[in-house]
């Protein structure tokens, strides 16, 4: 610092007679400069919580910890009167059950599946058909059946009220005629009890699950058939993941695990149907949507049959008869959408701007982090969960809907950018990657007393599998890899909707019990946790609970 101010005081005039050489200069010590993550951020550490972590969702964060969290709008958009409105149609259009369902559905409306704008659960018993989750189907390169297409519809239209599966219809083959139209089939998961301990001694049990399938109203599925049943999961924050820089994602993803941690994860590269171009998937369990529109307008079409201008067709397959003869009854016809561009619009803006839940645990008033819950950060940084759940992004600027600015009169032109999601600094707990969790699948036909079988009434389509696999192929996703859920707001699942359970296919009673199904990339990270002592186990819950 003094040989720096000297040349300084010379090249005024002032100093030595002499003037000093380069040579007779001593340059100054360089500062280390600390390795930029991702976003190009101070990388964070496992012992330091900064006192800006509590705002998961940047500007977007709001304050309610009981069953409205995943509900609640924002101040910038409370604060707005337009911003507000659109929020409030959208919201109602996002819980009103829709005119022109089906003809095959799963539910009626968004909320019908994302309960309270949070999970969705399973059924209570095997007579309960699913409600707020769904199956995917495909064979085993991942094309879809050339019946029943690439998802099962519980119900049909016209019946969703009561059920089918109560209305004395025969099941079996039950639309092959095209006179009566009736859900496609019947699924039901019974589980098994799987018994563990820690290296400590203590004990857990899991809950395997076995899924079954029945009642087919179409026949036979396709040789090869594969199954993969999913739980809706809560819909907030999905706007601030939407704007992520591509790039920033991309940083992330070590395909041929070049650093040697045992995680490789890579990026789901799907196409945007609005412009036929590549983009990065980023939303629902094996990111196969590239943007918040194209996954809302997808859910309407696959869970609610709902056409939209960008899913236009109806959710029948050319061989299922009965379900083209009713969309040939329905309001619309064939070719007219269900949904406007304005409603999808306003239920897009909604699910962009839906508040995140701010961290628990930090005492604001004095700047501090609970105790437990920051041990529980620094064992869950340093047991290497962070190698998938990435803590912390930075958005950029937020596009507005490529539908238009939502307006009094309608849709108007180039829309502007949503100020509360753009530039924002966020903890998400995600890489938004698909990552290999390992565990094999098989599908068997056997009968409800698990005698094996070839075809008929009485026998069903039977798959397990062994760890988080469903063997099902989406776009890039194997059937042993999935994206990386954010965490945010977990500890709120149960508060949101106390019968909720958590991993895809609600398998998980507890966040623990989610943790113990971790295996693939994940083994060296649950072998960890799994070492820790009882209290620093429970220390990390604390902390996941605190997201």
């Amino acid at each position: 610092m003094v040989a720096v101010a000297l040349t300084f005081l010379t090249a005024c005039g002032g100093g030595s007679d002499s003037p000093t050489t380069p040579e007779d200069v001593i340059p100054p010590t360089p500062v280390p400069q600390p390795e930029l993550d991702h976003s190009g951020l101070t990388p964070l550490k496992a012992d330091t919580i900064d006192d800006t972590e509590y705002l998961s969702g940047g500007d977007a964060t709001v304050f309610v910890a009981d069953e409205d969290a995943f509900s609640t709008r924002p101040n910038p958009i409370a604060d707005d009167f337009t911003l507000d409105g659109n929020f409030t149609s959208g919201d109602h259009i996002f819980r009103t059950p829709h005119d022109g369902a089906g003809p095959l559905l799963n539910t009626s409306n968004c909320q019908g599946c994302h309960l309270n704008d949070g999970r969705g659960v399973l059924p209570s018993n095997i007579a309960q058909p699913f409600t707020s989750m769904l199956v995917k189907i495909g064979d085993g390169s991942g094309a879809p059946d050339p019946v029943y297409g690439d998802q099962l519809q519980t119900f049909a239209e016209q019946s969703f009220s009561t059920s089918d599966f109560a209305s004395g219809w025969p099941r079996f083959n039950g639309s092959t005629n095209g006179d009566v139209l009736l859900g496609e089939a019947y699924t039901y998961i019974e589980f098994a009890e799987v018994t563990g301990s820690y290296p400590d001694g203590t004990s857990y049990s899991l809950r395997s699950p076995v899924y079954k399938t029945k009642d087919l109203s179409f026949g036979e599925f396709t040789a090869d058939i594969r199954f993969s049943p999913r739980i809706a999961p809560q819909v907030f924050g999905v706007g601030l993941l939407e704007a992520i820089p591509e790039q920033y994602i991309l940083a992330l993803a070590d395909e041929d695990d070049t650093d040697q941690d045992g995680i490789s994860g890579r990026a789901s590269m799907v196409t945007d149907v609005l412009t036929n171009k590549p983009r990065l998937g980023r939303f629902a369990y094996k990111a196969q949507a590239p943007s918040v529109l194209q996954q809302v307008a997808g859910a309407y079409r696959g869970d609610i049959g709902i056409t939209s201008n960008i899913f236009i067709e109806e959710p029948c397959t050319n061989l299922q008869t009965a379900c083209l003869n009713q969309a040939e009854r329905e309001t619309n016809a064939a070719g007219q959408a269900d949904i406007s561009d304005l409603e999808l619009a306003q239920v897009e803006f909604y699910n962009r701007v839906l508040g995140v839940p701010a961290r628990r645990g930090f005492d604001q008033v004095n700047a501090q982090w609970n105790a437990d819950v920051a041990a529980g950060r620094q064992a869950f940084f340093e047991t290497g969960c962070i190698g998938c759940h990435t803590p912390r992004h930075v958005t950029e600027e937020a596009a507005g809907s490529v539908l238009g600015e939502i307006a009094f009169s309608g849709l108007e032109e180039n829309a502007a950018p949503i100020d509360m999601l753009s530039n924002q600094t966020i903890y998400p707990y995600t890489d938004l990657l698909l990552h290999d969790m390992g565990g094999s699948c098989t599908v068997t036909r056997e009968t409800k007393d698990e005698v094996s079988c070839t075809s008929g009434e009485e026998c069903m389509y039977v798959q397990r599998c062994d760890g988080l696999a469903d063997d099902l192929v989406q776009g890039m996703a194997s059937g042993t890899e999935w994206k990386t859920p954010a965490l945010w707001g977990i500890g709120l699942v149960q508060t949101v909707n106390p019968d909720a359970t958590f991993l895809h296919d609600g398998r998980a009673r507890t966040i623990e019990e989610a943790i113990l199904w971790h295996g693939g990339e994940a083994e060296n990270s649950l072998t960890a946790f799994k070492q820790l002592n009882q209290n620093q186990r429970a220390q990390v819950l604390t902390f996941i609970e605190s997201l």
